[in-house]
């Protein structure tokens, strides 16, 4: 019977270990945009584009890797080619920028919790389609009036919309994209 209580203890405490390994912790925050920032994709410094930018930081790294755009920071999160030991992924709050040119430093969002504009007549760092993330759909709203697109949250971003050219991207207001072609 005491051998039988002991295994259940020790069942209960490893059952309880597994549950702690499980947990996640809270993601690293992000770091301020600073004039050492290189864009992962071009190699250019990242300040001299204008649009959103983003930064992702992984588990094998020290500092973020950088991005130009919003657009190039999705891109890196579906490409098998990089690295997935992704911990957190943070874009430019445009609602909070100071204006196209000057994204702002430190207004950063988690890409999941934010809703992008896709199809807008805004060009990113690159002079490619981008994907304009806010924080508030308000903000979001105001951009869509003056510079077309549509509101979708990050898993109803169609793939196409980020690895695709830009005559793939969606027209302004759409229809939906056909099923199982979102970001997960």
């Amino acid at each position: 019977m005491r051998l039988f209580a002991l295994s259940a203890v020790l069942i209960a405490g490893l059952a309880a270990g597994c549950d702690d390994k499980t947990k996640t912790a809270a993601p690293p925050p992000p770091q301020a945009l600073t004039q050492q920032a290189m864009g992962h994709y071009c190699g250019m410094n990242v300040l001299e584009h204008p649009g959103p930018k983003g930064q992702i930081l992984l588990a094998s790294r020290l500092q973020p890797v950088w991005f130009s755009s919003a657009r190039d920071t999705l891109s890196f999160t579906l490409l098998p080619e990089e690295a997935k030991d992704i911990q957190a992924v943070y874009v430019s709050d445009m609602g909070k920028a100071p204006s196209w040119e000057e994204p702002g430093a430190t207004n950063w969002i988690d890409a999941k919790q934010a809703l992008f504009v896709v199809g807008s007549s805004r060009k990113g760092g690159m002079g490619a389609a981008e994907l304009v993330p806010f924080a508030q759909r308000d903000a979001a709203e105001a951009f869509v009036a003056r510079h077309g697109g549509s509101i979708l949250s990050f898993d109803a971003i169609p793939r196409d919309a980020v690895l695709g050219s830009d005559s793939d991207a969606p027209a302004p207001d759409g229809p939906p994209p056909a099923a199982g072609t979102h970001l997960h």
